[in-house]
Parts: structure tokens; sequence; C-alpha cells
């Protein structure tokens, strides 16, 4: 059976969008149903991976979302559950569903389809803007001050230099490694890094079809204004998130050649696309056998020898704490840890910060994270 990643031929790359609005783009399917809508791109298989880039579906549900609630409105939570591993070449549907109206708060369940099964939902929650009230109870987790600061460039320029036939070329976001904190047990350590959108992201939305909107529904389109900047970091909240679990245990994932070349063999892309996903392995392994010494030197042990047989995430959820004081586009400080692992499972905390030291989200992910299993001889 051919399969198709798009229902509709993806439109044209708008130059004044940045990567990651063109990534998330959204088509509403008004000829199917209400509140209908499906990628306008192909969507990220990373290598390696069992399905599509799970930040993808968070950010495009949140996207879909966005586009049923009045301006004033903004999301301060989503749930998530991964069902089934998402498949890069087939489309995906978004049916949005407006579970209520209410004066302060509007609920919505997404679900995302493909070939008539779940494979994603999400509950979310919007909040009336300046709805709090004018005295509130206020704190924040503060920003660390002891790590190295991002570089500074300017927002329209990007810290990877391009190369032709280059991954990077197509990374809708880039990130800094910082050295992680050096603490014996795996339950006490924090990996941290620099992220943001590439580019800058526009002050006008993303392209949805401008003759099947009408002039009312026109500013609640997906990704308009700081819901571009949400959806942009929904994207990114993903990144290296259940990968924490082994990251903290000195588990070696890709540094190891062997595992890179068992990965290339299975892969069935043309010699483009090989050298593409070779590169973007070992840029992983570098920074996971960098990440690995130091973590080996402070804990006074090697890497460990036990090897990953399964990791993917189950659920994921995003606590947004201040969603119009931030810019996707400028570089936010994540921190992540993991405070448990076992049975088969690991949980991930992350808090995310602007440069300026605004407490911007705090994500929660639970993941499987299995081991390879030794045979047991038989005697």
């Amino acid at each position: 059976m051919a399969t198709h990643s798009t229902l509709i031929k993806p439109p044209k790359s708008l130059p004044h969008h940045s990567p990651i609005e063109n990534v998330l783009s959204l088509l509403p399917l008004v000829d199917i149903g209400p509140d209908i809508y499906t990628n306008a791109r192909p969507l990220w298989h990373p290598p390696g991976a069992r399905g599509i880039y799970g930040g993808a579906a968070i950010a495009q549900c949140l996207a879909a979302a966005q586009a049923t609630i009045p301006k004033d409105f903004t999301v301060h939570s989503m749930h998530c559950y991964f069902v089934l591993a998402g498949n890069s070449e087939i489309p995906i549907l978004y049916h949005v569903e407006r579970v209520r109206d209410g004066k302060s708060f509007i609920t919505r369940t997404v679900q995302a389809r493909q070939r008539g099964k779940c494979i994603f939902t999400t509950t979310l929650s919007f909040m009336k803007e300046n709805s709090g009230g004018k005295q509130t109870v206020q704190h924040a987790a503060r920003m660390p001050t002891d790590i190295p600061p991002p570089p500074a460039l300017d927002p329209n320029q990007d810290f990877f230099p391009s190369k032709a036939g280059s991954t990077i070329d197509d990374r809708p976001f880039e990130s800094v490694r910082v050295p992680p904190t050096r603490h014996k047990e795996p339950s006490e350590r924090k990996l941290r890094q620099w992220l943001r959108a590439r580019g800058r992201i526009s002050d006008c939305p993303p392209e949805v079809r401008e003759q099947e909107i009408s002039e009312g529904e026109r500013a609640n389109k997906p990704g308009d204004n700081h819901q571009a900047h949400l959806s942009a970091l929904a994207y990114m909240s993903d990144s290296y998130f259940i990968g924490t679990v082994a990251r903290v245990h000195n588990l070696i994932r890709f540094a190891s050649r062997k595992n890179i070349e068992a990965l290339l063999r299975n892969f069935d892309g043309d010699e483009q696309e090989r050298r593409q996903m070779q590169e973007y392995l070992e840029t992983i392994a570098r920074d996971e056998e960098e990440e690995n010494k130091e973590f080996g030197h402070a804990a006074g042990q090697a890497p460990d020898s036990r090897a990953i047989g399964m990791m993917v995430s189950l659920d994921h959820a995003i606590f947004f704490h201040n969603p119009r004081a931030f810019r996707a586009d400028e570089w936010m400080l994540t921190e992540m840890e993991s405070p448990w692992a076992g049975d088969g499972r690991g949980l991930v905390h992350q808090r995310i910060w602007s440069k300026d030291g605004t407490l911007i989200a705090t994500c929660v992910q639970e993941g499987c994270v299995r081991l390879q299993q030794k045979k047991e001889s038989k005697i």
C-alpha cells in the first residue's frame, strides 16, 4: 500500500517564517469536519527511534487546540499520552474536542490519529489572561547560576554553521550542552542545556490556507503570535527528555561504534540520507562520550557496561507558568533530573527558564526504560 506523509502537497516555506514554524504548520480539513487538522509537512523520524519525534505530536496537538480558543486565553497545562509509535510516512489527523468553555478556564482534548487509530492523546487547559486577581501568591525556582552563559548571538543568527547536505540545515532548533553537575548518585545528577528555535519566529501566524479561513477565524489560527512560541517550546521540551534516565546512569547508547554501525546497517534510505543519519548519530555519540567521561570522573567509575534495549516515552506533561513572558527563539536553559527509575520505567523532571531567569515551564515525563537482558546459559 502506497503511503504519503501529508494529505495535501506541502506549501512552500515562507522566508519570513522560522524553520520551526514551517515544521509545525497545520492545515484545517474543513471538508472532512470541524476542528480537524493535519500536518502540512512531513514529520521527523529520529534515527534509531520507533516512530516520529514525540515533540511534533505534542506541539501540533497544542497548535490545533489553540486554533479553537479566544485570543485572551492561554494554555497553562497539557497532559499527554503516547499510545502508538507515529509513522512518518502517513499523514496525522488531529481531532479537537471542545470539552468545556468557561469564563476563566477552557478545556480541550486532542487525539492524533493515523489509519483510524489513536497514536497520541492530550488534554489541555487554558486560562483567561489576568483572571487570577490583582493579589496573588507568587514564588518560583531560581535558575542555576553556576553555569556558562549561552553564545552571545543575534536572534537571527544560527549557532551551528550550515553545511550542504547536513542534517543541521534542517533542524528547527539548536542546543548547547552544559557540563552536568558532579554528583555520585543518579537521582542527584542534573543535566542542563541551552536551547532555542533557529532563526526568528515571525510576528504573523504560520500559513494555514488563508482562502479556507474566514476573517473572524483568522486571529485564532495555530501559532498566532505568542502561540507560535508556545508550540515551539512544546516541540523542544521532548529533546533528550526520557534519555535522561540512561544518561544519569552512564549507560552507553550511541557512543559505541558498534551501536552506530548496527543502526546504519538496518537503514534503508538513500546514500545522502545515510550520510545525514551517520552525522546525526556521531554528533550525539561525541556529546554522550564527553558526558560519560565527566560523570565517570566525578563518580570514580567507568561508563556502565549495560545497554538499553528499549526506551520510549509513555506520557508527557507541561505546566506553562509564564506563557507570554518569553521568546522561544531566544536562549532558554533547561535542567533535567530523574528522581526515580525501576520496574522497567523511569521518571524525569525538567525546568525551563528564559535567559533572564524567568521560570517558563515545568515538564514531567515517564517512559519505558528496559535494559538488554543477558541470556541465561543452559546447563
